[in-house]
């Protein structure tokens, strides 16, 4: 079985690695908070003092960080991943980052003899937690069929969608879809709030039809509690829009619809809610009308 490491431990990648551990996987972790490492070798990892020093100790590296700029500096910066890794090794980079970054990484890796597969993720905690989460994985086919049963583990589904980039391309169209979603549930909710229609009635009567979604059965119940405690923040939401936007301008491909709801969550960033939970985005209209969606 292969030796793995993880580095990041955040919202979702904690309950990543306690998923691998549970599986039986030999895990060395790093991140630079001491609480959650200490969490995370009290459920079964040994600690990594390092990136390197992780990379050194594994067959199979998988990251799992914020933005590109973050994943350039664990896997090519001083005493990273770069350092440790053997000729061989897998990097599994699961972070949503921009896919030119991806291939950028994965070049560096390549003079070095290691591969790289971006394998960005779609789920949020509760499916990391559950270890069902969409997982879409750019890269050679002889790197993903050696690593497919390790992101098994934490994903429900997992599929190539082809090479090196093309992972993060995939997540960027998945969190455009996402995110208007959440604005369209929330713009609709708004709009019965203020009609006197209780949405949660609303929610019950059209949720088995054409506009039902995932989205829909995910964020609806939490904003009617309002609870907006994050499995997916505001900020992180904003990031990928912005890779999303800058990917499709090199491209010359126009984004209104994502470039407009972008702006609506910058607008709650800049209101003190960019560590909320992207449902949050329901606030946005709710400012405009000046109604609130919750249970009656």
């Amino acid at each position: 079985m292969k030796k793995i490491g993880f580095i990041g431990l955040g919202i979702m990648g904690k309950p990543m690695a306690r998923n691998l551990l549970r599986a039986g996987y030999e895990l060395t972790a790093y991140d630079v908070r001491p609480e959650p490492l200490r969490e995370i070798v009290e459920a079964g990892a040994r600690p990594g003092s390092s990136p390197a020093d992780v990379a050194a100790a594994a067959e199979v590296i998988i990251t799992m960080l914020p933005n590109s700029p973050e994943v350039k500096e664990v896997v090519l910066g001083k005493g990273g991943v770069m350092e440790g890794a053997k000729p061989g090794a897998v990097v599994v980079d699961m972070s949503s980052i921009a896919p030119l970054a991806s291939q950028e990484i994965s070049a560096r890796l390549a003079e070095k003899g290691v591969t790289m597969l971006d394998a960005p993720v779609s789920g949020g905690e509760p499916k990391a937690i559950e270890g069902t989460l969409a997982i879409m994985v750019g890269g050679p086919e002889p790197a993903f069929a050696a690593v497919k049963d390790i992101l098994a583990t934490m994903g429900a589904s997992v599929t190539r969608v082809g090479e090196i980039g093309s992972g993060n391309v995939t997540k960027l169209a998945n969190q455009i879809i996402v995110a208007l979603n959440i604005a369209a549930v929330g713009e609709a909710m708004v709009l019965a709030a203020k009609a006197g229609v209780d949405p949660e009635k609303v929610f019950e009567a059209i949720r088995k039809g054409l506009a039902g979604s995932a989205v829909l059965e995910a964020k609806m119940p939490l904003v009617l509690a309002r609870n907006f405690k994050p499995g997916f923040r505001i900020e992180l939401h904003i990031k990928d829009l912005m890779n999303a936007l800058d990917t499709a301008h090199s491209l010359g491909v126009p984004l209104p619809l994502s470039a407009q709801v972008l702006e609506f969550l910058q607008a709650l960033r800049t209101g003190g809610h960019a560590r909320e939970d992207h449902g949050g985005l329901v606030q946005f209209y709710e400012s405009l009308a000046g109604v609130e969606v919750r249970r009656g």
